[in-house]
């Protein structure tokens, strides 16, 4: 996608020395534009772990370079086949929910660890790295022209029932989201706003609500940047203020992002997911969800008894929860300050998991599905029997 007209990706090895992998650092949006070079597995851990980079796709990509790395790092030394699995082990640790990472480590594991890789095992990495990278790019994309289906569809419904020679924004698609599941998190397009972008592209018109999304305002900072840099309208909104819009007709549609996916439709995605999925349930809103394969845990259902599976949930830094950054406008710099008092303690939790029964769609790369077993096994069948 763009910035003041000049097309990036997230992530990418520079044009100079392939050895070195150049980043969007996430961290300055939209106040500042950085690019970081990331030299080493350290590297890495430090980028995925401080949120250099995020968003599922992203992260998985990220790993996969980042193991490229290391298998330059560690080239020389007599026992790399331990230093590379260390390497994996450490990437595994640096975020837990999303399951791309661990995907995108076990990909070049898998790779480097064939007896023909022998000597070639750097080239490999890249190879793989590049892999990822590009079928996530193409599979956003897939996800894009699915999901435009659906705006299209109400864009037709609201024009039938207002034209807009009656009143001219009675056919806009109003689409609330949620966080950063953007071109920012997925290296090209997006999940939740792949479908968002192609309608824009396509003339239809689309108005997105955007949740600021604490504790780190993902929505205000990444997905606001990027809808303005590529014209769509939007407006921030604070993070409670999604019911209220639903209530009174002014959402059509959810569309979010997801880190993990079970085999059976529930959602891991980022704190205050669940709240969303729930008003837009009591008001009669279509809610979806964007969902690359790569972020299908197949292997992950609910226990037998249970609504919710079993999936890890990151617990930050309360430090996140308590401090928050902004650009001073007098002084032109980015500053800290704290919002709470010092002596209260915070909880960070990072994720949140959405019930399958409160997810009307999932958008994948091969159509939209329903939230359940059935509906993904029905567009992966390869996954039937496993």
């Amino acid at each position: 996608m763009n910035i003041k007209g000049k097309h990036y990706r997230t992530i990418w090895p520079h044009p100079d020395d392939e050895r070195v992998i150049q980043i969007i650092d996430q961290r300055h949006l939209p106040h500042r534009f950085v690019i970081e070079d990331l030299k080493t597995l350290e590297d890495f851990e430090a980028a995925i772990r401080d949120m250099h980079v995020r968003g599922a796709p992203l992260i998985g990509s990220a790993a996969a370079y980042g193991m490229y790395v290391a298998a330059l790092q560690f080239s020389a030394s007599q026992n790399f086949d331990e230093k590379m699995r260390e390497a994996a082990a450490r990437l595994k640790a640096t975020r837990p929910t999303a399951v791309n990472l661990a995907y995108a480590v076990d990909m070049v594991m898998k790779v480097i660890d064939q007896p023909v890789a022998n000597g070639h095992e750097q080239e490999l990495a890249l190879v793989v790295a590049h892999h990822i990278t590009e079928e996530s790019v193409a599979h956003c994309r897939s996800i894009g022209e699915h999901g435009l289906k659906i705006i299209e569809e109400i864009h037709q419904r609201k024009l039938q029932q207002s034209p807009p020679i009656v009143n001219p924004k009675s056919s806009i698609v109003n689409i609330l989201t949620h966080c950063n599941a953007g071109w920012l998190a997925c290296i090209d397009h997006g999940t939740a706003t792949a479908p968002i972008y192609a309608a824009h592209d396509r003339g239809i018109p689309v108005h997105v609500w955007v949740d600021e999304t604490r504790p780190r305002n993902q929505g205000a900072s990444l997905t606001a940047f990027e809808l303005a840099e590529h014209g769509v309208p939007h407006t921030v909104i604070a993070d409670n203020t999604g019911g209220h819009l639903m209530q009174h007709g002014m959402v059509d549609m959810v569309i979010v992002g997801t880190d993990r996916t079970t085999r059976t439709g529930e959602v891991a995605n980022k704190i205050g997911t669940y709240l969303k999925a729930l008003a837009a349930a009591d008001n009669g809103v279509p809610f979806y969800v964007g969902v690359p394969s790569s972020s299908i845990d197949w292997s992950l259902r609910p226990d037998q008894g249970r609504e919710l599976p079993d999936i890890p949930i990151e617990e930050r830094d309360a430090g996140e929860v308590h401090f928050i950054s902004g650009l001073d406008e007098k002084s032109g710099e980015v500053r800290e300050v704290r919002l709470t008092p010092k002596d209260s303690p915070a909880a960070n939790y990072a994720f949140d998991v959405t019930p399958a029964r409160l997810v009307t769609g999932l958008i994948t790369e091969r159509g939209v599905c329903a939230a359940s077993e059935e509906g993904l096994v029905g567009l992966f069948a390869e996954q039937k029997d496993k």
